[in-house]
């Protein structure tokens, strides 16, 4: 009698059949994770921008808040020496340099559009887009000198930075 060693071709295009299966069940939800993932970093981005204005406002009264998200950070990625309304050091470089596609933080990027009285900025909008929509998230969130971070459902362009189309949107909850 001759004895079977091994497993029959049959038996191993069942195995990698029930891989792929179970692979095509697992991936959507790991693509959906990573979104509400690079949302939640997107919101406590902004939450940071906020505190960050603040701190400026505060700081420097005579500026009002800070005109740019750059003149909250550092003037360079080797960190703070002397901050002043320029670079006030407030928080990291590479949160202040994620202003494009390509330089996105956590599949996000920023924008910040002010508003200038007197030669004092008195008011802000800072807005978060996706870099990949439908990729690297799908909703767009903004937020201005009141605190209140509303959201886009589907943002498919260029982050909220303007206080009318940031103030038409709901309320993050």
């Amino acid at each position: 009698m001759r004895k079977n060693r091994g497993f029959t071709l049959i038996e191993l295009l069942i195995v990698v059949a029930i891989i792929l299966i179970i692979a095509a069940i697992a991936i959507p939800s790991l693509v959906g994770a990573k979104i509400s993932a690079n949302e939640a970093s997107a919101v406590n981005t902004i939450r940071t921008f906020n505190t960050a204005q603040v701190s400026y406002q505060s700081t420097f009264p005579r500026v009002g808040y800070a005109g740019s998200l750059a003149a909250l950070g550092p003037s360079a990625s080797t960190g703070c020496t002397t901050p002043n309304s320029a670079n006030a050091c407030l928080v990291d470089w590479s949160i202040t340099q994620a202003t494009t596609n390509a330089s996105a933080k956590s599949g996000y990027y920023f924008a910040e559009g002010t508003i200038n009285t007197g030669g004092v900025n008195d008011g802000y909008t800072i807005g978060g887009a996706p870099s990949g929509f439908n990729k690297s998230g799908v909703r767009g969130f903004c937020s201005n000198e009141n605190a209140v971070i509303r959201y886009a459902p589907a943002l498919n362009g260029p982050p909220l930075s303007d206080r009318g189309a940031c103030s038409a949107y709901p309320a993050l909850r």
